[in-house]
Protein backbone atom coordinates (compact mmCIF):
# COMPACT_ATOMS: atom_id res chain seq x y z
CA UNK A 1 0.00 0.00 0.00
CA UNK A 2 1.30 3.24 -1.19
CA UNK A 3 0.88 6.27 1.51
CA UNK A 4 0.36 9.69 -0.29
CA UNK A 5 0.49 13.25 2.15
CA UNK A 6 0.19 15.86 -0.83
CA UNK A 7 -3.12 16.01 -2.92
CA UNK A 8 -0.73 16.41 -6.02
CA UNK A 9 0.84 13.15 -5.67
CA UNK A 10 -2.57 11.31 -4.54
CA UNK A 11 -4.11 12.86 -7.76
CA UNK A 12 -1.17 11.60 -10.15
CA UNK A 13 -1.47 8.37 -9.31
CA UNK A 14 -5.14 8.31 -9.56
CA UNK A 15 -5.27 9.74 -12.56
CA UNK A 16 -2.83 7.23 -13.93
CA UNK A 17 -5.07 4.84 -12.85
CA UNK A 18 -8.18 6.30 -14.40
CA UNK A 19 -5.83 6.17 -17.63
CA UNK A 20 -5.56 2.56 -17.60
CA UNK A 21 -8.73 1.87 -17.73
CA UNK A 22 -8.85 0.94 -14.18
CA UNK A 23 -12.23 1.05 -11.96
CA UNK A 24 -11.43 3.07 -8.58
CA UNK A 25 -13.08 2.88 -5.30
CA UNK A 26 -12.55 5.31 -2.84
CA UNK A 27 -13.17 4.47 1.55
CA UNK A 28 -13.20 8.09 3.14
CA UNK A 29 -12.37 7.46 6.93
CA UNK A 30 -11.10 9.77 9.84
CA UNK A 31 -9.05 6.79 11.02
CA UNK A 32 -9.45 4.41 14.19
CA UNK A 33 -10.68 2.05 11.99
CA UNK A 34 -12.32 -0.85 12.95
CA UNK A 35 -14.31 -3.65 11.25
CA UNK A 36 -16.98 -1.30 9.99
CA UNK A 37 -14.49 0.43 8.20
CA UNK A 38 -12.95 -2.31 7.05
CA UNK A 39 -16.39 -3.88 5.60
CA UNK A 40 -16.10 -0.52 3.51
CA UNK A 41 -12.73 -1.64 2.12
CA UNK A 42 -13.70 -5.08 1.06
CA UNK A 43 -16.72 -4.00 -0.47
CA UNK A 44 -14.56 -1.59 -2.57
CA UNK A 45 -12.28 -4.09 -3.28
CA UNK A 46 -14.78 -6.62 -4.75
CA UNK A 47 -16.10 -3.86 -7.32
CA UNK A 48 -13.32 -1.86 -8.05
CA UNK A 49 -9.73 -2.58 -9.28
CA UNK A 50 -7.92 0.42 -7.23
CA UNK A 51 -9.07 0.92 -3.48
CA UNK A 52 -8.01 4.37 -2.21
CA UNK A 53 -8.68 4.98 1.65
CA UNK A 54 -8.36 8.43 3.34
CA UNK A 55 -7.50 9.24 6.99
CA UNK A 56 -7.98 12.61 7.84
CA UNK A 57 -9.21 14.11 10.85
CA UNK A 58 -11.16 16.91 9.60
CA UNK A 59 -11.60 20.05 11.97
CA UNK A 60 -14.31 21.89 10.09
CA UNK A 61 -16.76 19.64 11.19
CA UNK A 62 -16.12 19.51 15.23
CA UNK A 63 -17.91 22.38 16.90
CA UNK A 64 -16.11 23.98 19.40
CA UNK A 65 -16.96 21.90 22.05
CA UNK A 66 -16.67 18.71 21.15
CA UNK A 67 -13.89 16.26 21.11
CA UNK A 68 -11.77 17.05 18.24
CA UNK A 69 -8.55 17.05 20.17
CA UNK A 70 -8.64 13.76 22.18
CA UNK A 71 -10.62 11.94 18.83
CA UNK A 72 -8.76 8.61 18.36
CA UNK A 73 -5.42 8.73 16.28
CA UNK A 74 -4.25 5.28 15.71
CA UNK A 75 -2.33 5.98 12.76
CA UNK A 76 0.44 2.77 12.52
CA UNK A 77 -2.20 0.27 13.40
CA UNK A 78 -4.64 1.65 11.05
CA UNK A 79 -2.18 1.20 7.96
CA UNK A 80 -1.64 -2.25 9.06
CA UNK A 81 -5.39 -2.62 8.94
CA UNK A 82 -5.80 -1.41 5.54
CA UNK A 83 -2.31 -3.36 4.35
CA UNK A 84 -4.29 -6.60 5.39
CA UNK A 85 -7.34 -5.93 3.63
CA UNK A 86 -5.30 -5.01 0.02
CA UNK A 87 -6.19 -1.34 0.25
CA UNK A 88 -3.82 0.19 -2.64
CA UNK A 89 -3.73 3.87 -1.73
CA UNK A 90 -4.09 5.49 1.47
CA UNK A 91 -4.09 9.50 1.53
CA UNK A 92 -3.48 10.90 4.54
CA UNK A 93 -3.09 14.42 4.13
CA UNK A 94 -2.33 17.24 6.64
CA UNK A 95 -5.02 20.00 7.81
CA UNK A 96 -3.37 22.61 6.04
CA UNK A 97 -3.16 20.51 2.76
CA UNK A 98 -6.79 20.39 2.39
CA UNK A 99 -7.22 23.49 3.74
CA UNK A 100 -5.68 26.97 2.65
CA UNK A 101 -4.74 29.58 4.77
CA UNK A 102 -7.85 31.72 5.07
CA UNK A 103 -9.90 29.22 3.45
CA UNK A 104 -13.97 31.06 3.11
CA UNK A 105 -15.26 28.56 0.56
CA UNK A 106 -17.87 25.95 1.87
CA UNK A 107 -19.96 23.37 0.46
CA UNK A 108 -23.76 23.27 1.81
CA UNK A 109 -26.90 21.18 1.55
CA UNK A 110 -29.41 23.17 2.56
CA UNK A 111 -32.66 21.86 3.65
CA UNK A 112 -30.90 18.47 5.06
CA UNK A 113 -27.84 19.72 6.55
CA UNK A 114 -30.00 21.12 9.58
CA UNK A 115 -31.55 17.74 10.28
CA UNK A 116 -31.00 14.88 12.73
CA UNK A 117 -27.29 15.47 14.02
CA UNK A 118 -27.25 19.10 11.77
CA UNK A 119 -29.58 20.17 14.53
CA UNK A 120 -27.67 18.97 17.65
CA UNK A 121 -24.47 20.23 15.75
CA UNK A 122 -24.75 22.84 13.87
CA UNK A 123 -22.08 23.58 11.48
CA UNK A 124 -21.50 19.51 11.24
CA UNK A 125 -22.62 18.77 8.05
CA UNK A 126 -21.02 21.99 6.09
CA UNK A 127 -17.88 20.41 6.83
CA UNK A 128 -18.38 16.96 6.21
CA UNK A 129 -20.35 17.78 2.69
CA UNK A 130 -16.52 20.57 2.15
CA UNK A 131 -13.90 17.81 3.21
CA UNK A 132 -15.56 14.99 1.01
CA UNK A 133 -16.38 17.35 -2.08
CA UNK A 134 -12.53 18.49 -1.69
CA UNK A 135 -12.37 14.46 -1.77
CA UNK A 136 -13.73 13.67 -4.40
CA UNK A 137 -11.93 16.27 -5.87
CA UNK A 138 -8.48 14.94 -5.23
CA UNK A 139 -9.34 11.28 -5.49
CA UNK A 140 -11.91 11.25 -8.53
CA UNK A 141 -13.73 7.96 -7.95
CA UNK A 142 -16.14 5.90 -9.64
CA UNK A 143 -17.89 4.66 -6.34
CA UNK A 144 -17.27 5.86 -2.70
CA UNK A 145 -18.11 3.60 0.30
CA UNK A 146 -19.95 5.23 3.48
CA UNK A 147 -20.99 3.33 6.00
CA UNK A 148 -25.27 3.31 7.06
CA UNK A 149 -24.66 3.97 10.49
CA UNK A 150 -23.88 7.77 9.68
CA UNK A 151 -27.43 7.49 7.41
CA UNK A 152 -28.08 11.11 7.83
CA UNK A 153 -24.40 11.95 6.50
CA UNK A 154 -25.20 9.61 3.46
CA UNK A 155 -28.46 11.34 2.48
CA UNK A 156 -26.74 14.40 2.61
CA UNK A 157 -23.57 13.33 0.76
CA UNK A 158 -26.20 11.54 -1.84
CA UNK A 159 -28.19 14.98 -2.70
CA UNK A 160 -24.61 16.73 -3.06
CA UNK A 161 -23.56 14.40 -5.43
CA UNK A 162 -26.80 14.71 -7.51
CA UNK A 163 -27.17 18.79 -7.13
CA UNK A 164 -23.22 19.24 -8.30
CA UNK A 165 -23.11 16.64 -10.69
CA UNK A 166 -20.05 14.58 -9.58
CA UNK A 167 -19.60 11.35 -11.38
CA UNK A 168 -19.66 9.46 -8.51
CA UNK A 169 -21.63 6.64 -7.29
CA UNK A 170 -22.82 6.69 -3.69
CA UNK A 171 -22.88 2.92 -1.93
CA UNK A 172 -23.99 2.73 1.75
CA UNK A 173 -22.34 -0.88 3.62
CA UNK A 174 -24.37 -2.15 6.03
CA UNK A 175 -23.99 -1.46 9.44
CA UNK A 176 -21.55 -3.84 11.23
CA UNK A 177 -22.25 -4.31 15.31
CA UNK A 178 -20.42 -6.02 17.74
CA UNK A 179 -21.89 -9.21 19.05
CA UNK A 180 -24.50 -7.71 21.50
CA UNK A 181 -25.78 -5.27 19.38
CA UNK A 182 -23.81 -2.17 19.30
CA UNK A 183 -22.82 -0.37 16.23
CA UNK A 184 -19.59 -0.16 15.50
CA UNK A 185 -17.86 3.55 16.48
CA UNK A 186 -14.43 4.88 16.77
CA UNK A 187 -16.66 6.76 19.54
CA UNK A 188 -16.79 3.69 21.43
CA UNK A 189 -13.24 4.09 22.36
CA UNK A 190 -14.20 6.70 24.99
CA UNK A 191 -16.24 4.01 27.03
CA UNK A 192 -15.84 2.74 30.09
CA UNK A 193 -16.81 -1.04 30.86
CA UNK A 194 -20.16 0.18 32.61
CA UNK A 195 -20.72 2.65 30.25
CA UNK A 196 -20.08 0.43 27.31
CA UNK A 197 -23.23 -1.99 28.79
CA UNK A 198 -25.38 1.36 28.96
CA UNK A 199 -24.83 2.23 25.13
CA UNK A 200 -26.77 -1.09 24.14
CA UNK A 201 -29.69 1.12 25.27
CA UNK A 202 -29.23 2.46 21.38
CA UNK A 203 -29.65 -0.44 19.42
CA UNK A 204 -32.34 -1.89 22.37
CA UNK A 205 -34.49 1.21 21.35
CA UNK A 206 -34.30 0.90 17.64
CA UNK A 207 -35.21 -3.25 18.05
CA UNK A 208 -38.05 -1.92 20.59
CA UNK A 209 -39.61 0.34 17.47
CA UNK A 210 -38.81 -1.95 14.88
CA UNK A 211 -40.97 -4.90 17.55
CA UNK A 212 -43.83 -2.60 17.92
CA UNK A 213 -43.96 -2.12 13.91
CA UNK A 214 -44.01 -5.54 13.30
CA UNK A 215 -46.99 -6.21 15.77
CA UNK A 216 -48.76 -3.57 13.74
CA UNK A 217 -48.40 0.12 14.92
CA UNK A 218 -47.89 2.62 12.57
CA UNK A 219 -48.25 5.91 13.74
CA UNK A 220 -44.50 7.61 14.89
CA UNK A 221 -45.56 9.19 17.84
CA UNK A 222 -46.53 5.80 19.34
CA UNK A 223 -43.20 4.46 17.99
CA UNK A 224 -41.27 7.09 18.94
CA UNK A 225 -42.70 7.15 22.70
CA UNK A 226 -41.85 3.12 22.88
CA UNK A 227 -38.09 3.94 22.01
CA UNK A 228 -38.17 6.98 24.24
CA UNK A 229 -39.81 5.31 27.46
CA UNK A 230 -36.88 2.76 26.88
CA UNK A 231 -34.18 4.80 27.19
CA UNK A 232 -34.94 6.13 29.99
CA UNK A 233 -35.16 3.44 32.01
CA UNK A 234 -30.79 3.68 31.43
CA UNK A 235 -29.70 6.12 33.80
CA UNK A 236 -26.53 6.32 32.44
CA UNK A 237 -27.47 7.56 28.77
CA UNK A 238 -29.39 11.01 27.71
CA UNK A 239 -31.29 11.26 24.50
CA UNK A 240 -30.35 13.59 21.74
CA UNK A 241 -33.14 12.55 19.58
CA UNK A 242 -35.08 9.75 18.54
CA UNK A 243 -36.79 9.75 14.98
CA UNK A 244 -38.91 8.51 12.48
CA UNK A 245 -38.07 9.91 8.86
CA UNK A 246 -37.47 9.42 5.43
CA UNK A 247 -34.37 7.87 4.76
CA UNK A 248 -33.68 10.51 1.56
CA UNK A 249 -35.09 13.48 2.73
CA UNK A 250 -34.71 12.83 6.61
CA UNK A 251 -37.96 14.36 6.95
CA UNK A 252 -40.08 13.41 10.00
CA UNK A 253 -43.15 11.07 8.73
CA UNK A 254 -46.55 10.48 10.37
CA UNK A 255 -46.73 7.12 9.74
CA UNK A 256 -43.97 4.27 9.81
CA UNK A 257 -43.83 2.68 6.41
CA UNK A 258 -41.35 -0.14 4.55
CA UNK A 259 -37.97 1.84 4.57
CA UNK A 260 -38.79 4.10 6.98
CA UNK A 261 -35.83 5.44 9.11
CA UNK A 262 -35.60 4.87 12.43
CA UNK A 263 -32.44 7.50 14.00
CA UNK A 264 -31.24 7.92 17.62
CA UNK A 265 -28.23 9.68 18.86
CA UNK A 266 -27.93 9.85 22.66
CA UNK A 267 -25.28 10.65 25.05
CA UNK A 268 -23.42 7.89 27.10
CA UNK A 269 -21.06 9.76 30.08
CA UNK A 270 -19.95 12.63 27.15
CA UNK A 271 -19.93 10.30 24.69
CA UNK A 272 -22.16 10.83 21.84
CA UNK A 273 -23.61 7.65 20.33
CA UNK A 274 -25.88 7.28 17.08
CA UNK A 275 -27.29 4.46 15.38
CA UNK A 276 -30.56 3.65 13.18
CA UNK A 277 -32.27 0.85 10.84
CA UNK A 278 -34.70 0.86 8.60
CA UNK A 279 -37.72 -0.71 9.38
CA UNK A 280 -39.01 -3.60 6.86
Amino acid sequence: MKIHTTINSLRAESRAARVAGKRIGFVPTMGALHDGHLSLIRAAKSRCDLVVASIFVNPTQFGPNEDLAKYPRTFERDCQLLEKENADLLFAPTVEEMYPQDAVTWVTVEGLSEKLDGKSRPGHFRGVTTVVAKLFHIVEPDIAFFGQKDAAQVAIIRRMVRDMKFPVEIVACPIVREPDGLAMSSRNAYLDSSQRKAALVLSRALWEVERKYKSGERDTNTLIEHGKQLIAKEPAARLDYLELVNADTLDPVAQATPGTMVAVAAYVGNTRLIDNLLLP
